[in-house]
């Protein structure tokens, strides 16, 4: 049973996915970008003998290291927030857990807790931390760490911290659906050089998915989850 939920919750994640992008693409069409020409053009370079230096060219230089450089750029900065969060302890309690306290109301309200939505912050030059920083916050640690086993991890998150249902479940929608990551944001201002355009596509998925959360929550409260 507990596998067919998991199923179930995972198929209605990417289903509302499909749906907020077929919504906010009708809705922009018919408010902001009205009016406006669009077009999708592809256009095929011409064939040519494969250069086997012009490829490790492009894969190691052109592909990796700048993709790897950018990733430094912005990763660093969190990496460096994340250590003086964990470290710097008042009143006995690091930083982290301090600022994650007090995002605890928005975060229940939404079905989440503060650990999650500074976890979200914390992440947003990349996003693929999330998980490490809750659980370093979760943890009480200063650093990034591991789980040892399945087991523990659960025993991390439900016994000791009381996720439920509602927690995966809008943890998986918030992810789906809020701001992209800090690398995402700077090829939006250098494609479009407009702050407008930039903000929306930053701060409009992140309204969305506190609106779907917060729903989400509302609706699961009243029907007694």
């Amino acid at each position: 049973m507990a596998s067919v939920v998991a199923a179930g919750s995972v198929v209605m994640v990417v289903v509302i996915g499909i749906l907020f992008t077929l919504i906010v693409s009708a809705f922009l069409s018919r408010t902001l970008l009205k009016g406006e020409a669009s077009a999708f053009t592809l256009e095929l370079p011409p064939y040519r003998r494969p250069n086997i230096g012009r490829i490790l060219y492009t894969s190691l230089i052109d592909r990796t290291i700048f993709v790897l450089w950018r990733a430094i750029q912005t990763a660093a900065p969190a990496g460096a927030l994340i250590w003086i969060l964990g470290n710097i302890v008042v009143g006995g309690q690091s930083l982290a857990a301090h600022t994650a306290n007090f995002l605890d109301p928005l975060g229940l309200a939404i079905g989440l807790d503060g650990v999650i939505l500074l976890a979200f912050i914390i992440a947003i030059p990349a996003n693929e931390i999330v998980v490490p920083t809750m659980l370093m916050v979760y943890m009480g640690v200063g650093v990034m760490t591991d789980v040892p086993s399945y087991e523990a991890l659960r025993g991390l998150l439900i016994g000791q911290h009381g996720w439920t249902m509602l927690t995966v479940v809008n943890l998986m929608l918030f992810s789906l659906l809020h701001s992209p990551c800090a690398t995402t944001i700077l090829t939006m201002w250098k494609e479009t050089r407009s702050w407008k355009w930039t903000t929306l596509g930053a701060l409009g998925p992140l309204g969305i998915a506190f609106l779907v959360t917060f729903a989400t929550a509302t609706v699961a409260r009243l029907l007694g989850g």
